[in-house]
């Protein structure tokens, strides 16, 4: 497969008044309708009716075609796991990786395929992420351990049927990625996987062709040192760098959106799990003094206990209307001490116990 630079630059240069920006609004993230397309595609693949779950989602044509169109992160884990019970394949998420393609990854996927090696298109993926995706649990790494690489996959346990599959998948998608890119299978050296060893493990290996170690301390794809180098296919050099101006650009406009209290949220939100994160954590992650940081807050009329208090809040409704997480689960993620701490604080916030909260949320829908 081969793509011109003009067919590249054509796709790039959308004007932004034509690109579509209704995201759902979901505190816990959102993802590009891609994936969504990319996982129903697998479903008519396996034998599945791609379009009775379309309809089920209310997924319309119209909206998996926006350029930019996203969907929240925990819909997409619902349609996965309906997906799953269709097809009566819990391995979806690795079938659904073989299927990946680069358009897939939006821009972010043709910078990579015009980068150096596989090191630096691993770089690409990573760093600009949040064009196709994002997710208050944390973003995608990659860095160099042991001389070996590490495209790494955030944690977002705790770990059930609802979210294995997209684990599964990022995985995968990326070790095809990996072997699209340089025409060559043998890259990967080893697989690590937070969770523990589902029944379904066998197809595991037979997916990665190499060894995969469950219940470990990451998710992640660890590149043999010899591969790092390996040259991609479709490497060019002035390519790369007219796509990484204008992924850059994106990137730069993205965060400039985001107002100051927007952005301390977004690094109070993956600080939390089993504590409560200090203002000196959150400007450190900013990259500023926690005194100024103090002061501008209070310039914008907030602080950030208050902001914190807000992103709990947020993410406390976000949990109990789209996850079915027990409360001792949710109050761990949310940093709280015990399970009555956050029910007494999530009755505060909304005047009802969270079991009736989701209760009735769940009686309206």
């Amino acid at each position: 497969m081969a793509y011109t630079l003009g067919f590249l630059l054509d796709f790039a240069n959308i004007p932004d008044e034509q690109i579509s920006y209704q995201v759902e609004q979901m505190k816990l993230g959102d993802i590009s309708v891609s994936y969504v397309r990319g996982l129903l595609d697998t479903v008519s693949a396996l034998g599945g009716d791609a379009a009775t779950l379309a309809n089920q989602f209310n997924l319309s044509d119209a909206k998996l075609s926006q350029p930019e169109g996203r969907i929240s992160i925990p819909r997409f884990m619902r349609l996965g796991y309906s997906a799953i019970e269709q097809t009566g394949r819990a391995d979806l998420g690795l079938e659904m990786g073989k299927r990946v393609k680069i358009p897939f990854l939006g821009l972010t996927g043709f910078l990579a395929m015009t980068a150096k090696d596989i090191e630096a298109a691993c770089k690409v993926i990573a760093h600009y992420e949040r064009l196709s995706s994002t997710n208050c649990r944390g973003q995608s790494s990659f860095y160099i351990e042991q001389g070996k690489g590490v495209a790494s996959f955030y944690s977002i346990s705790p770990y059930n049927e609802y979210n294995l599959f997209v684990v599964d998948s990022v995985l995968s998608s990326q070790h095809k990625i990996i072997e699209w890119l340089c025409g060559q299978s043998g890259a990967i050296e080893r697989v690590e996987v937070e969770f523990e060893k589902p029944d379904y493990f066998e197809a595991y290996e037979a997916n990665f062709q190499c060894p995969v170690l469950f219940g470990q301390a990451r998710n992640a794809l660890i590149i043999k040192s010899s591969a790092l180098s390996w040259p991609l296919l479709q490497h060019d050099r002035n390519a790369f760098l007219n796509l990484q101006s204008i992924c850059e650009e994106r990137l730069a406009q993205a965060t400039k959106d985001r107002s100051l209290s927007e952005k301390v949220m977004d690094e109070i939100s993956p600080l939390l799990e089993g504590q409560t994160p200090s203002i000196e954590q959150v400007a450190d992650s900013i990259g500023m003094p926690p005194w100024t940081l103090r002061r501008k807050l209070h310039d914008h009329g907030t602080s950030f206990q208050v902001l914190l208090n807000d992103t709990r809040k947020s993410l406390a409704e976000s949990y109990m209307k789209d996850t079915d997480l027990a409360i001792g689960e949710i109050a761990y993620l949310l940093g709280f001490s015990s399970p009555t701490a956050f029910q007494r604080a999530f009755k505060r916030w909304t005047e009802l116990s969270p079991g009736i909260f989701r209760k009735s949320f769940r009686e309206k829908v």
